[in-house]
């Protein structure tokens, strides 16, 4: 007998050798028929997979929240494959992995899809399912897989086989009549996968590279329940009216084009949100200690030898020669920085030493992967570095926190998940630096109250870091701010300072940033807000128009007293009826639109249209000066 212990930390006894499907049937036959795959000692398994020993398990059922969607979009792939291969048989079939919020599979075939074929393949999807396919595990040798898709044509699941270690058994899954390589695991039928649509073609490169043939990407979606579908493409919806690049274009704050691939033209209004964001970030920056600084645009390549960064990130820089000299445009500040701490020796009395830039970065990023102003070439960061000791780590983090959440909250933003990434694969320094570094880092986030996710392998390669992912309005969530804990740099470029007891030590390095860039900020914000900014980020705050031409004079006096208390303004004194002037002005985004006629004149008041509000106030323009500018106080959003 083995004993099998479920979540709620019950245990059963039961005979060697038993499946998750028979076990979830003796705990009844609803739950039987509603499950997926079983999660065997924290490893997802197939339902038919036999236990032999004593164990943890869960059953996995569609309200398993990410396992289970695991597991429906990877079948969905491979239903979409045989959907495929059955309506197009001549197509050979590659990779398909469930990916986040869907999944996709990878095809060869000399004729491209169109939007039509993919109304086919979804209607051949649900065919499938409804045959009720039982989906089934088979374990083979490598040769015999490989002589098997070469004898059916399909020379790029040969490949991908072929490349397997011949000591590896290969496991396939049967459906019908297609079979597949994977891993798995795999529901026990097609049945299971009925919430799907698919979404769009993309072309893809062989394994990634761009000397390989051109392959054909279907990208699809699949969910637990139709409810969440209709969710997720409303979602779609939602963020395809507030691309940023459509409302960037139509309200007239930047553009990109071909002549300066990855960079932005700021336009006034857009370089007006820009430097109010920059100058909002200074002031706090300031009150909380910070000193602000500016690091040259290109450095030596010998600097970023000493840092690490040539030999990790030589691939993503820019670089020029001049006089037998190899400079590279700095893709990040913090080599720079330890530069300007390295001057002069500090005390033990001037640290922490809280190091700002707004510093202009840039990375050659593949002209696929670019995406208006959230993916770009060129950037600003919101960059600092603190130099402190290892005993102000939890107090500097602390800090660091609590600014993180004023200024997103000042922003709009009041969710924000916080995750953990350790030690990557491929990182500077010993075992011994990174135990310490992680578990100052643990340390300092407990302190400070905040709850995280761990993500295995995902720190930086000199240190781990905590990331902070805000969410938008329709809610996307955004990585954005990051603190991460480095040993490695000051070692690598000789930072010393004088301890307490006269000694030489080194300090630590904290790598901070709130907004991450200016760029990709600013393009959340627009689509976070679709465009309606809050009154003190704005680019035009208040537009006057006037109903008649009567009111041309009181309306440049409104214009001028606004703008000495500090408001960007516009006025309107065409002869347009004021109807059309208060709908081209809403379309603009304008936050308040004040009309004004020869009563309003006479009474030294205005007639206030706030955006998305049908109603009109009167108010005296003192009250309204008043009411505004406490709204850009606050921040209100």
């Amino acid at each position: 007998m083995i004993k099998i212990t479920f979540p709620d930390l019950s245990i059963r006894e039961f005979e060697k050798g038993i499946s998750g499907l028979e076990i979830a049937k003796s705990i009844s036959i609803s739950l039987a028929k509603s499950a997926l795959a079983i999660k065997l000692n924290d490893e997802l398994r197939d339902l038919s997979h036999k236990i032999e020993n004593d164990a943890k398990i869960e059953i996995i059922t569609p309200k398993s929240g990410a396992d289970a969607l695991e597991i429906i979009r990877h079948d969905a792939a491979h239903i979409m494959a045989e959907a495929v291969k059955e309506l197009y048989p001549e197509t050979q079939v590659t990779i398909g992995p469930a990916i986040e919020n869907g999944f996709y599979y990878d095809f060869a075939r000399k004729t491209p899809f169109s939007l039509e074929d993919l109304e086919k393949i979804e209607n051949k999807m649900r065919e499938i399912v409804k045959r009720n396919e039982e989906i089934t595990r088979e374990e083979w040798t490598r040769d015999e897989a490989v002589k098997f898709f070469e004898s059916i044509g399909e020379k790029y699941k040969a490949e991908i086989i072929a490349s397997i270690p011949t000591n590896e058994s290969i496991s396939l899954y049967r459906q019908g009549k297609f079979i597949d390589l994977c891993r798995g695991p795999h529901a026990p039928n097609t049945s299971h996968i009925k919430h799907f649509k698919l979404m769009k073609l993309a072309g893809a490169y062989w394994r990634g590279d761009s000397n390989n043939e051109m392959l054909q990407r279907v990208y699809g979606t699949a969910w637990e329940s139709e409810e969440s579908l209709k969710n997720y493409l409303h979602i779609l919806e939602e963020a395809a009216k507030r691309d940023h690049r459509k409302l960037g274009r139509e309200m007239g704050l930047f553009h990109v084009q071909e002549e300066a691939v990855g960079s932005v033209f700021w336009h006034p209004k857009g370089w007006t949100i820009f430097r109010e964001i920059e100058n909002y970030i200074r002031q706090k920056l300031e009150k909380s200690g910070y000193v602000e600084v500016k690091t040259p645009q290109m450095v030596d390549k010998i600097l970023w030898e000493k840092s690490g960064h040539w030999e990790k990130f030589r691939e993503n820089m820019f670089v020029a020669e001049s006089e037998e000299r190899t400079l590279a445009i700095k893709p990040m500040n913090c080599p720079c920085h330890v530069q300007i701490f390295n001057q002069e020796l500090k005390s033990y009395r001037q640290l922490p030493l809280r190091m700002a830039e707004f510093g202009s970065c840039h990375r050659n990023e593949s002209s696929g992967s670019l995406h208006g102003i959230m993916r770009v070439r060129g950037f600003t960061q919101d960059d600092a570095h603190i130099f402190c000791e290892e005993n102000q780590i939890n107090e500097e983090t602390i800090s660091f926190c609590n600014l993180l959440k004023e200024v997103y909250n000042d922003f709009g933003f009041e969710k924000v998940d916080v995750k953990f990434s350790t030690r990557p694969e491929v990182r500077a320094g010993s075992d011994e630096t990174w135990d310490k570094a992680e578990g100052a880092l643990a340390e300092a986030v407990k302190k400070a109250g905040l709850n995280y996710e761990i993500q295995e392998g995902e720190g930086a390669f000199y240190g781990p870091k905590l990331e902070f992912q805000l969410t938008d309005s329709i809610g996307r969530k955004w990585q954005c701010g990051t603190l991460q804990v480095d040993f490695i740099l000051p070692e690598r470029l000789d930072a010393n300072y004088v301890a307490s007891d006269g000694s030489k030590k080194r300090p630590v390095m904290l790598h901070r940033a709130i907004l991450g860039s200016f760029e990709r900020f600013i393009g959340i914000l627009i689509e976070n807000y679709a465009g309606k900014f809050p009154l003190w980020l704005a680019p035009i705050q208040i537009v006057v128009a006037t109903i008649t031409n009567d009111s041309d004079e009181y309306a440049k006096k409104v214009i001028s007293e606004l703008k000495a208390s500090g408001f960007r303004v516009e006025g309107d004194l065409d002869s347009q009826k004021i109807s059309y002037k208060i709908r081209e002005h809403s379309l603009k985004k304008v936050p308040y639109i004040l009309a004004l006629g020869k009563k309003e004149a006479e009474n030294n008041s205005v007639s206030v249209r706030k955006l998305g509000e049908e109603t009109q106030n009167i108010m005296s323009l003192e009250d309204f000066i008043l009411k505004a500018q406490n709204e850009v106080k606050n921040k209100n959003a």
